[in-house]
């Protein structure tokens, strides 16, 4: 480094150490961005969505409601573990859901199983399953089976 610029090797070394001392120049675009067109959601009306045959097929969409209710209420972990009774006077079906153990956690989702019970005129059936869900989220009905029916 001769004797052309003295120091600018002090220099060089100095900037070379300090690390980057450029700004980065970043430029944005001003045409402004069209509003995004929202869709509205579909309207969640319960968190067991599906009724599951083995509740029986002669259930209307009020009774299932009505029963889906009893059956949010029955597993939730924080519930008192005894049954919720539910009915329809203008079917005349009526049943209960009892929860038949403590609630646990399977698959990184909080389960609980139950015992359910559908009475209606003709026939009354017992409906064994789980029902899981992710902390926070909604609960799926698992492994639902009819236990057994009375005439």
């Amino acid at each position: 480094m001769g004797g052309a610029l003295p120091g600018l090797g002090s220099v060089l070394v100095a900037l070379s150490l300090t690390g980057c001392g450029i700004p980065i120049i970043t430029f944005q675009s001003e045409t402004k961005a069209e509003p995004a067109v929202t869709v509205p959601e579909p309207l969640v009306t319960g968190s067991i969505d599906k009724r599951p045959k083995s509740f029986g097929g002669e259930m209307s969409d009020e009774d299932w409601r009505r029963a889906h209710a009893a059956l949010s209420v029955a597993l939730d972990p924080q519930g008192n573990g005894r049954p919720v009774k539910w009915d329809n006077p203008d079917s005349s079906l009526r049943g209960s859901v009892n929860p038949t153990g403590l609630p646990y956690v399977a698959n990184d989702l909080i389960c609980r199983d139950f015992l359910a019970s559908v009475i209606a005129p003709a026939r009354s059936r017992f409906v064994r399953g789980t029902g899981c869900k992710p902390s926070g989220g909604e609960w799926e009905l698992t492994r639902v089976r009819m236990a057994k029916s009375k005439a």
